[in-house]
């Protein structure tokens, strides 16, 4: 580290210094207590204070001496993740409906970002829908302009209301659409999109697949975190649709692989 960079990093406020741990966590997946003081030129308890608070955010896992990226999530029922960043969600939708036009053929997974997006694209007439999802076919059965919905075949999961196993990706690739729609569970710059569940990263994965183009759909909150089942690279995303545009690692990787975002 230079003099001049050792001067500015004395003069860094606790906002602008606390992104830039998280951003060397992202960077480098583990960092020590030590190694952030000596950086920032500040004590342990600084830092030790920084830490705790990405920590609430969920921006970094703490350990014993240090801090890491955040370790695998699991998601909730159903009804929760429709509350969660809702607002967030709700910008997403509106930006997807734009990716759409009419007369195009859509695959649509399951998720409640997802299902807020079919409540704005049921305004576009015309369209073909195929989905697992029976709240995305009831919604766009009530948009009443033309559009015709395939709900997929399979085993019934109650709390998402969905089809999923050999059956669902049997029928999946009877089809051939222009957009696959998907949600995921996580979005990290070496790992890709990933998913909490592996029946649906197993039906994202037919309906992409599937498909001419593959619209990813993400709020912020899922940036930099991983899940157990891979679902894709970030190169076979075709659009990334969010509320907050990625930064640090992500937003590099994003960038090599050509992803338009959104």
């Amino acid at each position: 580290m230079t003099a001049k960079t050792k001067s500015k990093a004395r003069f860094l406020g606790p906002k602008l210094r606390r992104e830039k741990i998280a951003e060397a966590v992202r960077r480098h997946g583990k960092v020590s207590v030590e190694q952030l003081a000596l950086r920032f030129k500040t004590s342990h308890e600084t830092i030790r204070r920084d830490l705790a608070a990405l920590a609430e955010t969920g921006s970094i896992q703490k350990f014993h001496g240090g801090a890491k990226l955040p370790g695998r999530q699991e998601e909730g029922p159903f009804r929760e993740r429709m509350v969660l960043n809702a607002v967030a969600k709700r910008v997403i939708a509106e930006k997807t409906a734009r990716l759409i036009a009419p007369g195009d053929t859509i695959f649509i997974d399951t998720g409640s970002t997802t299902l807020m997006c079919a409540e704005e694209i049921a305004k576009i007439g015309g369209l073909t829908v195929i989905t697992n999802s029976t709240r995305i076919a009831a919604v766009m059965s009530g948009g009443g302009n033309r559009t015709v919905i395939f709900l997929l075949g399979g085993r019934f999961d109650g709390d998402n209301q969905e089809t999923v196993g050999p059956t669902a990706i049997s029928e999946i690739q009877s089809f051939h659409a222009d957009h696959a729609l998907i949600t995921i569970g996580a979005l990290d710059a070496a790992a890709g999109a990933t998913d909490f569940n592996f029946d649906e990263a197993q039906v994202a994965r037919a309906m992409m697949e599937n498909a001419d183009n593959l619209i990813v759909v993400a709020d912020a909150s899922k940036f930099q975190r991983r899940a157990a089942f891979a679902v894709c690279p970030l190169e076979r995303i075709g659009a990334l649709v969010c509320d907050r545009v990625p930064a640090g690692a992500l937003a590099g990787e994003l960038a090599a692989a050509g992803v338009s975002v959104h």
